[in-house]
């Protein structure tokens, strides 16, 4: 199905940019969203080396505005939206003593608040054109969190509710919605927290985008609600 539209947010590195990239070599449009401009332009760069289409917004998913302003002006230009990918996230690590009400907000804005705001900005569009795709990103730890990763690991779970119960909804409406929840992937999320973590034991960023990119596909169609674990 070349030529879908396609945004992706927390473009700008690791998982997204593996998504960018296989989104578009495969012929779609893709929308990379994510704060850092700097980071945007390197995954605009690799994207069209590779003969590949992609734009830029700059967006922080943490502002409902600037979510709804990332699916406007989306529209406005390409005239549709096929597939949104739900990818930023946030993992500060943090065991409860130090979870302080700030930092544990923070989590929630990231990695819930965040991916409600998406679906929800863009469920009257998809409806509009009689369907859709969406994908949120979650993590095995949404059914193994463990010590300092409390908080993001129950935000994950979260997701998985949200995913399958937004996936009923779709149904009459012609939207299909799915998690995919990675074990550890080679990405700065990974690497900063545990920077000795063992390279053989983590997924590379493409193995998560090429589960994404199939998901959004006509074959998975019987498929909506589930969330697909993917670890080694």
């Amino acid at each position: 199905m070349a030529g879908q539209i396609v945004i992706v947010t927390g473009g700008g590195r690791g998982i997204g940019r593996a998504v960018c990239r296989r989104f578009a070599a495969e012929g779609d449009r893709v929308v990379a969203a994510a704060r850092s401009p700097e980071e945007l332009e390197e995954t605009r760069r690799i994207i069209a080396a590779e003969g590949g289409q992609c734009v830029t917004q700059p967006t922080d998913v943490s502002s409902p505005d600037d979510i709804d302003a990332l699916i406007e002006t989306t529209l406005r230009r390409e005239r549709r939206i096929d597939v949104l990918v739900n990818n930023a996230g946030a993992a500060p690590q943090s065991e409860i003593e130090d979870l302080d009400e700030n930092l544990f907000r923070a989590i929630l804005s990231v990695n819930v608040d965040a991916v409600y705001r998406g679906c929800r900005s863009v469920w009257p569009v998809m409806v509009r054109q009689g369907g859709g795709v969406i994908v949120n990103l979650s993590s095995v730890a949404s059914v193994d969190p463990f010590a300092g990763f409390t908080a993001y690991g129950a935000a994950k779970a979260w997701v998985n509710a949200w995913t399958r119960g937004l996936a009923d909804e779709g149904k009459r409406v012609g939207i299909r919605v799915f998690a995919v929840a990675p074990g550890a992937v080679e990405t700065k999320m990974l690497r900063d927290p545990f920077p000795d973590f063992p390279r053989e034991q983590a997924l590379d960023p493409a193995d998560v985008a090429d589960m994404v990119f199939t998901l959004a596909q006509p074959a998975c169609r019987h498929m909506t609600g589930q969330t697909v674990f993917v670890k080694k």
